[in-house]
């Protein structure tokens, strides 16, 4: 445990060193992975989009049928407990919710206690190059389970998937089921096709990120056309720009995909207009947005 840093977090209310904190070998989210997650950012000490990211933790629990173990002002009261605990401004809470503890069994168990672990670290946006150049991602096929509307902790497939990535030296992997844009490992994907902002509908084979109706907002705030559709892999490396979302890296630009430049004319391989009004859109909406 002494190579583990004393950060602080929770765990099950009590507020503690990090390499300080255990739990049951028999808890089912180390046994099954029966639990879910939220990773909610913080910009000058305060929560970037609570309520949403506290609404889409009540629909996880709830798909899971997992009881909800507090309050939204509970959450918040803890949260900002272990905020104030680590001297950083831009942080990333991260909030599990497991089952609890049990003996070994698939059926789930009645009248158990959830464990709840919170922690938080130091935000690590993306670089000023990543910016400024863009990013390279690789595709794949879509091999995780059926049910990616849950923020599950049970995470291999995206493990799986994250590492090809990493293995070719591109940041992320964007994922197609049946030749159809679902979303890449840890990220929520985006296509600009003639100046309109383009995602994946909302399914049970997409997580729907919390900066989808964020970028909804943005995109009406700067005029731009927004629309959930069906996107064909096709659509996706025919695209004008293409973008990833997530609580880490914001919005960013991918402006190499499977090694060959993103985008057409003069802007190919670099990022697009409708990225640069994002981007500014959201550092805005970072202040005006945190409780």
């Amino acid at each position: 445990m002494t190579s583990l840093p004393e950060t602080p977090c929770l765990l099950n209310g009590q507020l503690l060193p990090l390499n300080q904190a255990k739990v049951s070998v028999l808890d089912r989210g180390f046994i099954f992975g029966d639990g879910a997650y939220e990773v909610v950012p913080v910009y000058g000490g305060r929560l970037f989009r609570f309520d949403e990211h506290m609404a889409r933790l009540a629909r996880s629990l709830d798909k899971l049928r997992i009881a909800n173990p507090h309050s939204r002002d509970e959450w918040l009261r803890q949260a900002r407990t272990l905020v104030a605990a680590l001297p950083a401004p831009d942080q990333a809470v991260y909030l599990q919710v497991t089952r609890g503890v049990a003996l070994r069994d698939h059926v789930m168990p009645e009248g158990i206690a959830p464990t709840v672990f919170m922690m938080t670290n130091p935000m690590k946006p993306p670089s000023a190059e990543q910016r400024h150049l863009g990013v390279a991602c690789i595709t794949a096929r879509d091999f995780r389970w059926e049910r990616g509307d849950i923020k599950s902790v049970s995470l291999l497939g995206n493990v799986l998937a994250r590492q090809m990535s990493a293995d070719r030296g591109a940041l992320e992997t964007i994922m197609f089921r049946g030749g159809w844009l679902t979303e890449a490992s840890g990220s929520n994907v985006w296509v600009v096709h003639e100046g309109a902002v383009l995602g994946p509908p909302r399914s049970e084979h997409v997580l729907e990120g919390i900066r989808y109706e964020l970028l909804r907002e943005l995109c009406e705030e700067e005029g731009i056309a927004y629309n959930l559709r069906p996107i064909s892999e096709d659509d996706v490396r025919s695209a004008d720009e293409l973008m990833i979302s997530s609580a880490s890296k914001e919005v960013l630009p991918v402006t190499r995909l499977d090694e060959h430049p993103v985008g057409h004319g003069t802007l190919r391989g670099k990022p697009g207009p409708i990225y640069a009004r994002l981007y500014d859109a959201y550092q805005r909406a970072k202040r005006t947005q945190s409780i």
